[in-house]
């Protein structure tokens, strides 16, 4: 059974005492494919010695974190683009608009994540979202940019029934984690209407937990706890949720 964690920052400090035993940790329990999205300059090396420590396993994104977006954000997307244009990435991400930690923010937030699609569109990649307190701007930016060329996964999916089809309709796979086993998640209410098609796993680990340790460090191995909720939900094995899932990855990702 292989399990693919499709976004996992495990270059994060919060690893930094026990990162291979982690890995290693969940790689004894089939999860073999982890995908890593970036944050900003600052852990541009991290990632790609993790690369190097884990070939067969880790791959890598490329972008700039929407709550990283700062004065400086020009020169942030500048060592984007210098990155995709040295070497292959496997997605632009994570990209898009947070309005929990800062608002003022919001106009170059736009403007970044708006630049970051052009480069997915030039670079044929899927990019993958982060939306916090922020649906409707990110989806107004979707709205302008929807083409074919477009399409990705919508990361940590906590949204309505109604904004699940709408990120879909974009060409957008959900992504589904620790919160999905939250008694007050609320997505695990009406996911079963959602074709699995459209599902891809993650844990966002070091954060966003899953129950039974929600609060605690996240790791990929809990990964199991959403395919364990998943399999409840669609009332599939959990074999077959991680085919799926792994399969849709794939689809995504071309690898």
């Amino acid at each position: 059974m292989i399990i693919t964690d499709t976004h996992t920052h495990l270059y994060s400090e919060a690893f930094d005492e026990d990162r291979n035993e982690m890995i290693k940790r969940a790689l004894n329990e089939g999860v073999s494919r982890f995908f890593i999205p970036a944050i900003d300059s600052t852990y541009t090396e991290s990632m790609l010695q993790l690369e190097k420590d884990f070939p067969e396993y880790v791959f890598l994104m490329m972008g700039l974190h929407p709550t990283h977006v700062k004065d400086n954000y020009k020169d942030e997307l500048n060592h984007v683009e210098e990155m995709l244009a040295k070497r292959p990435f496997y997605a632009i991400g994570e990209i898009g608009i947070d309005l929990y930690w800062d608002k003022s923010t919001l106009s170059i937030q736009q403007e970044a994540f708006r630049y970051q699609i052009k480069l997915a569109k030039k670079y044929k990649l899927p990019i993958v979202i982060h939306c916090r307190n922020a649906f409707d701007e990110v989806f107004e930016v979707l709205e302008s940019e929807k083409s074919d060329d477009l399409f990705g996964i919508f990361h940590c999916f906590t949204g309505t029934i109604e904004q699940a089809q709408q990120a879909i309709s974009y060409n957008m796979k959900l992504g589904i984690g620790g919160v999905v086993t939250f008694k007050n998640g609320k997505i695990d209410k009406f996911l079963n209407q959602i074709n699995i098609k459209h599902i891809v796993l993650e844990t966002d680990s070091p954060y966003l937990a899953p129950a039974p340790y929600r609060g605690k460090r996240n790791e990929s191995v809990y990964v199991l706890k959403v395919l364990d909720k998943l399999s409840e939900i669609y009332n599939i094995s959990k074999e077959n949720i991680a085919s799926i899932t792994t399969e849709n990855s794939k689809y995504i990702f071309k690898i």
